[in-house]
């Protein structure tokens, strides 16, 4: 039988190391590429997502289970990221889709590569909390609740930064919307 997130995590601030372990294979990718969309910088992304770990471990002993281990984790790397950002600008990585291509139209490869390189580009250009509001509900699916407990925000003030992204994405991306 396999225990839940937050039995590991109460485990592991007992102490017990292998359930920590279990909790990071869990998590890892996921925090790498949260951090990675980010950053932009696999290197960079790698430093972060080892941080939140840390801080979680740290933090082991005094973790109450009265929220989800997810949101907990999304709280500790949105801080961590917008930390970064704060430190240096973040440059968005060639494969901020994940492999995702788009195909409601028939782009040529040359329509896909530009029409990336903008849409990374203007995300780039976002300020800090947008974008981590972006890339956790676009690119990470994420339900506004999760994404406001992780910023720790309101679900309306998530809402807020969401809808000034997509104004400034679309104001941004306007040559791709034209007829």
């Amino acid at each position: 039988m396999s225990l839940t997130d937050e039995q590991l995590m109460i485990a592991a601030g007992k102490g017990d190391m292998a359930a920590f372990e279990q909790i990071v294979i869990r998590y890892q990718q996921f925090a790498w590429r949260i951090a990675y969309r980010h950053t932009g910088n696999s290197s960079d992304a790698e430093e972060i997502a080892q941080e939140a770990f840390l801080k979680i471990l740290d933090s082991a002993g005094s973790y109450r289970s009265s929220a989800k281990f997810s949101t907990y984790l999304h709280k500790v790397l949105a801080n961590l990221c917008i930390d970064h950002v704060r430190k240096k600008k973040p440059q968005i990585n060639n494969d901020f889709f994940g492999g995702k291509e788009f195909t409601e139209m028939p782009y040529t490869d040359l329509q896909i590569q530009e029409r990336d390189k903008a849409v990374k580009s203007a995300v780039d250009s976002l300020p800090a909390r947008q974008r981590l509001a972006v890339i956790l509900r676009y690119y990470e699916n994420l339900p506004y609740s999760q994404i406001a407990d992780a910023m720790n925000t309101s679900v309306k003030a998530v809402e807020r930064l969401l809808a000034r992204a997509r104004k400034l994405l679309e104001s941004s991306l306007s040559v791709f919307f034209e007829k």
